[in-house]
């Protein structure tokens, strides 16, 4: 097998290797099926006990209430930019309100307007998405269909701690790039999602949980793929679903479950690794700087500068030499950022650590 890299791609990102293995030994025929997973219909009783058991290990992992459904979607978020609107607004609550922390808020709101009337409750483009809202800063409408966040943005690497006080208004979350990575207190959100590419599986799934009672907002004039009430009554079957992808969630759960032991553990193994980073980073003397407040700065997403962009490529190229693959910033803010997601294993963290430190030994003045 080629030699793996340390690889902190923002998305499509790392998975756990005991999951990988096992996709590998069973890609050929899973033993209930006889066939390969990317070979049995959504419909066949093996693949209808894959999709409960990833759907009861959300609920286990998440204490998901029983008046949630959780739902397996296409499309990614993108597509949820869309369906949130169209499925929540009513002739009563036709306004929308948008809190943008990043680029992500950003393009979930541009999709919104394109379907009804939006207010942006906060916007931080003042700061270049450097903080967060604290609740008083927020200018919540009180009849709002509902507000929007997105809890980690993957560009800009921040990240909110806990969740913004909406008031009444249904919080609806774009968790896309941290979920599964801390536990959350779900009772607090209407409706939360996030495509899998992060912590959750590969490209080609994404879940929504949603409470029960935001279903019966759903018009029977919507499209019946994009209806959010249409999809929890079929249990994600309403067509073929995404059976390879949802697959992958499911062992991605049993071992967060099984072998990391709950997302408590698991923050608390996210929170010890974005340390070693940040520390290299506050005790550089400025040869390292963040893009992000302290206080708001991501787990999953560590975004830093160098002092110029000669030392950015250097620094690029030869953390590849000691197998560290992709570090580039976002083309619109640049710099490094390195994507830490859960199955990031600490070892990849501590050669990053000790790379960076190497680094600026070198090359500060």
């Amino acid at each position: 097998m080629t030699q793996r890299a340390y690889n902190f791609s923002a998305g499509p990102a790392v998975l756990p290797e005991p999951v990988l293995a096992e996709v590998q030994r069973d890609l050929m025929a899973l033993p209930s099926a006889k066939a390969s997973i990317l070979e049995i219909s959504h419909r066949s009783k093996t693949f209808k006990e894959i999709i409960s058991a990833a759907e009861s290990n959300l609920r286990t992992l998440l204490a998901i209430p029983e008046d949630y459904s959780v739902l397996f979607l296409q499309g990614g978020s993108r597509l949820q930019f869309s369906m949130i609107p169209m499925n929540l607004l009513t002739a009563s609550q036709d306004c929308t309100d948008y809190i943008l922390t990043g680029a992500w808020g950003k393009h979930a709101l541009e999709e919104a307007k394109k379907v009804g009337a939006t207010h942006v409750a906060w916007d931080g483009s003042d700061g270049n998405y450097t903080s967060l809202p604290t609740d008083q800063e927020l200018d919540v409408s009180p009849n709002a269909a509902y507000a929007h966040v997105t809890s980690n943005e993957t560009i800009e690497g921040v990240q909110f701690q806990t969740e913004p006080d909406v008031g009444n208004v249904p919080l609806v979350c774009d968790a896309s790039s941290d979920f599964l990575s801390r536990p959350l207190p779900i009772e607090r959100y209407g409706l939360l999602y996030a495509c899998a590419q992060k912590n959750a599986g590969p490209a080609g799934v994404t879940v929504v949980v949603i409470r029960n009672d935001l279903l019966q907002r759903s018009s029977e004039t919507l499209p019946s793929y994009l209806n959010y009430q249409v999809q929890a009554k079929a249990g994600s079957l309403m067509n073929t679903a995404p059976t390879f992808a949802i697959y992958v969630v499911r062992l991605v759960t049993d071992w967060l479950l099984n072998e990391i032991g709950g997302l408590e553990k698991m923050h608390a193994l996210n929170q010890a690794k974005s340390a070693m980073l940040y520390d290299v980073i506050d005790s550089s003397n400025g040869f390292y700087t963040r893009h992000a407040q302290a206080e708001c700065r991501s787990l999953m997403n560590v975004v830093f500068r160098l002092p110029s962009d000669d030392l950015t490529k250097l620094f690029l190229s030869e953390a590849e030499e000691f197998n560290l693959t992709a570090l580039g910033g976002h083309r619109s803010v640049g710099g490094i950022r390195a994507s830490i997601y859960n199955a990031m294993p600490t070892a990849g963290v501590e050669t990053l650590r000790d790379f960076m430190i190497r680094f600026r030994d070198q090359h500060a003045v």
